[in-house]
């Protein structure tokens, strides 16, 4: 009787949250296989040196650093998240200072470190969870108070702001509903809340309005590429009203060129019909269409789609609908309002990716360069949303006193 009682004490791992994550990164390293598997083999790139199998050790290394992260118990880690929390802010300023900062495509999100290459933004995200959770875990009565409130937002707007210089909107945008979500369920008076969110909508409203309607002199400042996402979203033509036959053209194609990831991505999903295409037989993906620069990572949804069909992508969005139910369901079992807080930044963060990256897939949102969690190709990506899944589990693990 007093074993028994002392086996259903014991902690015990959440292995349905942990078979669901298994199962994501199996379809990770065979569909980013597939995908760079002509470009590769084209190249007579060798085996190691193949997008898979640097997937599959950064998988491994991955697991790892969840498991030591289940080491110790979060309330001990928790007192060293705003050393952590500005820490990463620090890199956010270093990764913008040229010569420290790597520039690939446009945007100078990288650390170069030789052979190995990190974004700062992947690992603020999970700081800044750590970071807000600790900070919301004060009793509720003291977040009743408007100041309180106004630096938890600070907290959000400083990292914010650093990525969005970069510049990395998907990332940046991230923070605030995992930000909100978490005030909420601290305890932050609704109407604060609600005040800002009507105040942001109205703002994005507004930029909506500018980027569509507004002539050319009155535009607000944004990214050139970013306003071209926009309207390439709603379907609006480039060219402005009194444009000359020649710069109509000339933007046309431009247009064309800029709308080619999302037109190639609807075609792939669209194509895979209920069984797909089968592994490695990707028309999209042998003739190029689907960009093979970013087929790996921002869209490796579409190509899961095209080769596996209907049944495929709902694989896909079970598993993580597994993920995120465990998830919350290690919220529910907490011991504290720290783990329960921690469990449900996580919750939201992984579901912002899923929704905004799946969601770009099939252009319910505008395309941002922001990674599909588990499945999308990349060290950082990777090692992050382990090491998200490790809080979960300590969460889990140490649900009882």
């Amino acid at each position: 009787m007093y074993e028994s009682v002392l086996n259903e004490r014991q902690p015990r791992a959440d292995w349905l949250m942990l078979a669901a994550v298994f199962a994501l990164m199996l379809m990770s390293v065979l569909f980013v296989a597939s995908a760079k598997w002509p470009e590769e083999m084209a190249s007579g790139t060798p085996w190691y040196g193949r997008c898979f199998f640097k997937q599959l050790v950064w998988c491994a290394v991955g697991c790892a650093a969840a498991g030591a992260v289940c080491l110790l118990d979060y309330r001990v880690l928790s007192r060293w998240s705003m050393v952590i929390y500005w820490g990463t802010v620090l890199l956010l300023i270093l990764v913008l200072i040229p010569g420290i900062g790597s520039k690939r495509f446009g945007a100078q999100r990288w650390i170069d470190l030789g052979p190995l290459q990190f974004q700062p933004s992947e690992f603020a995200k999970l700081t800044f969870v750590f970071a807000q959770a600790h900070f919301l875990s004060r009793p509720r009565e003291e977040l009743r108070q408007v100041r309180l409130f106004w630096k938890s937002l600070g907290m959000i707007a400083l990292p914010f702001s650093l990525i969005l210089i970069e510049p990395d909107l998907g990332s940046a945008l991230v923070l605030f509903p995992v930000g909100l979500g978490m005030m909420l369920v601290a305890g932050v008076p609704a109407v604060y809340l609600r005040n800002f969110v009507i105040g942001v909508s109205a703002v994005v409203a507004l930029m909506l309005a500018d980027v569509l309607f507004a002539p050319s002199g009155w535009r607000l400042p944004l990214e050139d590429y970013q306003r071209r996402r926009l309207l390439v979203f709603f379907g609006r033509d480039y060219a402005s009203a009194n444009a000359t036959k020649e710069e109509r053209l000339r933007l046309r194609r431009q247009q064309i060129d800029d709308s080619l990831n999302i037109r190639q991505a609807l075609i792939s999903v669209g194509s895979g019909g209920w069984g797909g295409v089968g592994w490695r037989q990707s028309s999209q993906i042998k003739g190029g269409f689907l960009p093979r620069n970013v087929a790996h990572n921002d869209f490796i949804f579409s190509v899961i789609a095209e080769e596996k069909g209907f049944l495929g992508s709902v694989t896909v969005l079970t598993l993580y609908t597994v993920v995120l139910f465990t998830g919350l369901r290690a919220a529910g079992q907490a011991r504290d309002r720290l783990g329960k807080l921690l469990a449900v930044g996580i919750v939201a963060l992984i579901f912002s990716h899923v929704f905004i990256n799946i969601g770009m897939n099939i252009r319910l949102m505008p395309v941002t360069g922001i990674p599909l969690p588990f499945l999308s190709y990349g060290g950082s990506s990777v090692l992050c949303s382990w090491i998200a899944i490790g809080i979960l589990q300590n969460v889990y693990l140490y649900r009882k006193s």
